[in-house]
């Protein structure tokens, strides 16, 4: 066997910084870090883009799709990407508007509906006959009022607090926006430019790979374009259905707050699995505050409407379009999120759906035994 001895180079430059990054480990992992926060304005600007660009892509499917004239050409990408902003930044205002101010006056109401709940139980607990002697006397001595005030007034200087700290670190949040204002100025640069930026990047991976790793490498970003648009298009779809289905739901059985609920229901059912569960659980939050009967009523409509979501919608909007089974939807949300919390759920599935989309193919191409 003849020995290459390019070959050999390689493999002990490889094994030398493989030595280096495990050897000075703290160092590689600070100077990472350093890098990734350098960069953090374009990485979020690229997160920002992704979903406009799919809701832009949309847009100039409408916006004169068949006209000869350039001046209405040149206008298309930019129209159509200011109307994707819009509609994006209309839908948040239009959650918080429904949803923040009721949640806070909610959150009032059960404070101050409280200790008449707790007196209650008490009086129900003595009359059981059930409990010690002792532990009665001690809960009836309770001034439920004063307790339940001393409560809320450490929460409420605990807040103070956490407002102090935040204008003591007033640099912190102008870095914030700086740093949110760049993003949101590339992710429009990365917009404008999309098709500039494709043809280079092709070009230089033409250049610089060989055609065999070039083609592998841009099979598996396809894979992953394809599975990431079909699943922000398919759980943007799914969620708008749920939270229709339970406004209309809850319009029937006449429960408070249908609107801003099932407005609050499609947005946290983004998150794949667990999501409406999230939303369900502040929506019978702001229901017990005028009834606790119907804040149980809700609760058992959620549970049967998620039932029906999971089999019947789910898997016909999402599911099917993804081709990955409900075991592996359950398992890549589970670990994505004991990864990266609330980011790592919504990355974990179309990341899964490609590896599992790679390996099938993969699979299938090799000879059976």
């Amino acid at each position: 066997m003849k020995i290459k001895w390019d070959s050999c180079f390689k493999i002990g430059v490889t094994v030398f910084l493989l030595y280096l990054c495990i050897q000075y480990w703290p160092f590689a992992g600070n100077l990472l870090s350093m890098l990734l926060g350098a960069a953090s304005p374009l990485l979020i600007g690229c997160v920002i883009a992704y979903p406009v660009n799919i809701l832009m892509s949309l847009y100039e499917r409408f916006y004169f799709p068949t006209a000869s004239n350039s001046k209405i050409n040149k206008t298309r990408r930019p129209v159509c990407m200011v109307l994707s902003f819009v509609t994006l930044a209309a839908v948040l205002i239009l959650v918080i508007v429904l949803v923040v101010p009721e949640l806070g006056s909610c959150i009032s109401v059960i404070f101050s509906a409280v200790p008449k709940a707790l007196e209650s139980a008490v009086k129900l607990i003595s009359s059981l006959e059930i409990v010690p002697s002792d532990l009665k006397n001690a809960l009836q001595s309770i001034e439920w009022h004063s307790t339940v005030a001393q409560i809320g007034n450490a929460l409420f200087s605990g807040v103070g607090n956490l407002m102090d700290v935040l204008v003591n670190t007033a640099t912190s949040v102008f870095s914030g926006v700086v740093t949110g204002l760049m993003s949101l100025i590339f992710a429009v640069y990365l917009l404008l430019g999309r098709d500039t930026l494709l043809r280079q990047i092709r070009r230089v991976m033409k250049h610089y790979l060989k055609p065999e790793w070039n083609g592998k490498i841009c099979y598996v970003l396809g894979v992953l374009n394809d599975c990431f648009r079909k699943y922000v298009i398919g759980q943007c779809t799914e969620a708008v259905i749920l939270g229709i289905l339970c406004m209309i739901g809850m319009t029937i059985l006449r429960l408070p707050y249908a609107t801003m609920i099932g407005a609050l229901i499609a947005v946290t059912a983004l998150i794949p699995v667990a999501g409406a569960y999230i939303g369900g659980i502040v929506g019978a939050l702001m229901i017990f505050s005028v009834s606790p009967i119907k804040a149980v009523i809700f609760v058992i409509f959620l549970v049967i409407l998620q039932q029906l979501e999971g089999n019947l919608i789910y898997p016909r909007v999402v599911g099917s379009s993804l081709g990955l089974p409900a075991i592996w939807v359950l398992a890549a949300v589970t670990v994505g999120g004991g990864v990266m919390g609330v980011a790592g759920m919504l990355l974990g599935v179309p990341v899964a759906a490609a590896l599992y989309r790679i390996l099938r193919e993969d699979l299938n191409k090799a000879p059976h035994d």
